[in-house]
């Protein structure tokens, strides 16, 4: 394969960004007053049969879109003393919450981790509201793309920030220590989070961030849920790509991250064939906060895979979201 659209260290250079919709902010600010106004609190409940020594688990229920439930797990250090950073965890495209033994790492870090279920991708959060669209069999991308009110990203990412609000008021959580975190859609939905959850978010580490400057994703990807945009616009021509894009901006991450504070470390593969390098780079150019960006020159969408993780506990204990204290 080979480099998709940039080379080693240079800058997206992107002469067209995607168009900010005019009542961005008023559809975003409405949107989530919306859901809060529903009210609720997260339910935690003990799973006992994981077979884990040194962590404790909780499954998550808490209020997302217009206060329908949404599941998550809640993992902990078994030693931790008081409330603990937080990474709060968003999942890749088609995926769910999963298991807990699926989520590891940031508790045995010292972390508490609160991993929450996409709804309609996962098994634990239904999507009721499939909406209108060309779909393909699991397909999101174009759910309610005839009107941003309806589009299922509205949902999702809703649930995401609320799930911000709910991990604030866990006792395993200290409110002032939160990051947020993601590769691809997770990535995405990250991004998406510190742009609309504020100082609530002490930092944020989109990898392979999806849904970045979304009309260079379809026009470019090779792979992956942008080529479900060319298929609904080729399926039948008289579909104006302008509208469809009009609706995607609202769910743009190159929006969000002007909008983002926090310290972001972005990751990008420069082989990758489903989000492509310069739809990384225009997330992360118009990013608002102190940022870093790591470049894995031969990575597809992988990125840098197992060694992400390392860089990622390195970089937030350099941020001060050291690990929780230990029992003696």
């Amino acid at each position: 394969m080979p480099y998709t659209d940039l080379p080693v260290g240079h800058p997206a250079g992107l002469a067209r960004l995607p168009e900010e919709p005019g009542d961005f902010d008023a559809f975003w600010a409405g949107t989530l007053r919306r859901s809060r106004d529903v009210g609720g609190e997260p339910v935690l409940t003990p799973v006992t049969d994981t077979e884990l020594v040194t962590v404790d688990v909780y499954d998550v229920r808490f209020p997302g879109w217009e206060g329908q439930p949404v599941a998550g797990w809640l993992v902990v250090p078994s030693e931790a003393e008081g409330p603990s950073p937080t990474v709060i965890t968003y999942i890749g495209y088609g995926g769910g919450r999963g298991l807990p033994t699926d989520h590891l790492l940031y508790a045995s870090a010292g972390y508490a981790h609160l991993v929450v279920d996409s709804r309609g991708q996962g098994h634990d959060t239904p999507d009721a509201h499939a909406g209108t669209g060309t779909q393909w069999v699991n397909g999101f991308m174009t759910r309610g793309i005839e009107d941003p009110h309806e589009h299922y990203y509205r949902r999702l990412i809703t649930d995401c920030v609320r799930a911000v609000d709910a991990a604030r008021l866990l006792p395993h959580v200290d409110a002032a220590r939160i990051a947020v975190q993601g590769a691809s859609q997770g990535g995405g939905l990250a991004l998406a989070v510190a742009g609309l959850a504020g100082r609530t978010v002490a930092a944020a580490l989109p990898d392979v961030p999806f849904l970045c400057h979304m009309r260079r994703g379809a026009e470019t990807a090779t792979e992956g849920p942008y080529t479900e945009l060319v298929h609904h616009l080729r399926h039948d021509p008289r579909r104006d790509p302008a509208r469809v894009f009009a609706t995607l901006g609202y769910f743009d991450g190159v929006h969000f991250a002007a909008r983002a504070t926090a310290p972001a470390l972005f990751s990008a593969g420069l082989m990758d064939p489903v989000c492509p390098p310069s739809t990384v780079h225009a997330a992360f150019d118009r990013y608002a906060g102190e940022k870093y960006l790591r470049e894995w020159p031969f990575a597809d969408h992988g990125g840098g895979r197992g060694a992400t993780a390392a860089e990622h506990l390195r970089w937030l204990r350099g941020r001060g979201l050291a690990p929780a204290a230990r029992r003696t």
